[in-house]
């Protein structure tokens, strides 16, 4: 009987090149938007001239990101959850990356809610927030802050302070449960009064508990700012009184596995704010904080060396991170935005040069931020284009909405686009083995091994 060759799966098959590469993510914090009248009909990024990505776009691969499907408005915390690769786990809310983010410490479970103390007037037996506390209003913003008792009823508070009459309140010896809370702070201060925190629907009886405490805290609160001396002060100069204190984003920390155990390899971020500097503490990420440059083509210049640093340094992930796009469309001024746009522009040629061009780079952004109309956030695709690698070309000729729709990636939502730049990158998990304890996103760097 004539002898089978070996199956091509064992001996016979050459020993795989390990050839695995750096995975970067450029993030245009509110990239997206929708057409504008002001430019024509069209966004700020079809309006825009950028000679620089959309060379990228030609030679790579391109897509829509929408983050968690059509129509839904994502904010950046939760958005930047997914991206991680963490959607699938609860979210710890964005209070406790704040907290972390401004060096505050979180090494318990106890609910924490970001509370800010505002202006406000009473109409027709509701409180409207008018304002916030300006940088003038900081030294009477600490002392009021610092004045707030800490008891109501059989609940307890711990208020810290974090910037200008903003801090983390704090539920000592509750459980994390008790989080499960809704905002006292309406966001659209034109079309919502100061609201009633309830307990989410569906939580556990501990956050019914801390939902009820925390409005009688909160009229407690409002009664003694209202009859407090240091407002007195400040009426009487012209001033508005700081009289009402708002919370939101409850969350607690709970166990969570890093970065690297979740996604296989070691991350970095580049930022210059508290809430990524957060994410970097909860997740064990190495964070470069880049100080803030007036000019947007500068500092993003700046934040790419640091990446750029971090890639020769043996960096796997990098993440790097600008809100100017999202700011500019919180402007409400459409060409403002595409000015902007075209300021970052040349910043990005370096990702056509070493280090970069020997890793998967991806530029994206996390949510679309309109730059008019009456709403924050939208559901409306933020292109996404992706190079290096693995990446195929397609026909995409321009970085931009329109032009990135008839791209080959598709429309993809934000829990997956790290699986898919780790498979660029030749990082993707192998389904068929279990080198850790974790069940990772892409191949794991730093199995532990079976010593003698």
């Amino acid at each position: 009987m004539r002898e089978l060759p070996p199956p091509a799966h064992r001996e016979a098959q050459p020993r795989l090149e390990d050839d695995r590469r750096a995975v970067v993510l450029v993030l245009l914090d509110g990239l997206g938007d929708r057409p504008q009248t002001d430019l024509g009909g069209l966004t700020p990024l079809e309006a825009a001239r950028l000679p620089v990505l959309d060379k990228l776009a030609r030679r790579g691969a391109c897509g829509l990101h929408v983050p968690f499907g059509p129509g839904r408005a994502a904010a950046s915390e939760v958005a930047h959850w997914a991206i991680f690769g963490y959607e699938a786990i609860p979210f710890c809310g964005r209070a406790v990356l704040e907290a972390l983010g401004h060096g505050l410490a979180v090494n318990d479970s106890d609910p924490r809610l970001y509370t800010a103390l505002r202006t406000s007037e009473s109409r027709d037996g509701a409180v409207w927030i008018t304002g916030r506390a300006e940088p003038d209003d900081e030294a009477d913003a600490r002392r009021l802050l610092a004045a707030l008792p800490q008891i109501a009823g059989d609940h307890i508070f711990e208020l810290e302070w974090m910037r200008l009459g903003e801090g983390i309140l704090r539920l000592p010896g509750a459980s994390a449960e008790a989080a499960a809370i809704s905002d006292s702070d309406p966001f659209f201060e034109d079309r919502q009064p100061w609201l009633l925190p309830l307990p989410l629907a569906g939580a556990e009886s501990a956050a019914a508990a801390a939902a009820a405490g925390l409005a009688e805290y909160l009229r407690a609160a409002r009664a003694f700012l209202a009859s407090n001396e240091i407002n007195a002060v400040r009426v009487r100069r012209g001033l508005p009184a700081l009289d009402t204190l708002t919370t939101k984003w409850a969350g607690a920390r709970r166990p969570l596995p890093t970065f690297q155990d979740r996604v296989g390899m070691a991350g970095a971020l580049v930022s210059s704010s508290a809430l990524y500097r957060g994410f970097a503490r909860l997740l064990a990420m190495k964070s470069i904080d880049v100080i803030t440059d007036p000019d947007p083509g500068r500092d993003l210049a700046g934040r790419l060396a640091a990446a750029a640093d971090l890639l020769q340094a043996a960096a796997a992930f990098v993440h790097v991170h600008t809100k100017v796009v999202d700011e500019a469309g919180h402007s409400r001024r459409p060409d403002a935005k595409r000015r902007v746009l075209e300021a970052l522009d040349p910043a990005l040629a370096a990702l056509l040069e070493p280090p970069f061009n020997g890793a998967v780079v991806a530029v994206t952004g996390d949510h679309a931020t309109p730059s008019s109309g009456g709403v924050l956030h939208t559901g409306d695709p933020t292109p996404l284009l992706v190079i290096g690698g693995a990446v195929r070309p397609d026909a995409v000729r321009d970085f931009s909405e329109a032009g990135c729709a008839s791209g080959s990636i598709g429309t993809i939502r934000a829990a997956d686009l790290l699986p898919l730049l780790l498979g660029h990158a030749n990082r993707a998990r192998f389904l068929g083995a279990r080198a850790t304890a974790h069940d990772t996103l892409g191949f794991p760097d730093h199995p532990e091994p079976l010593l003698l």
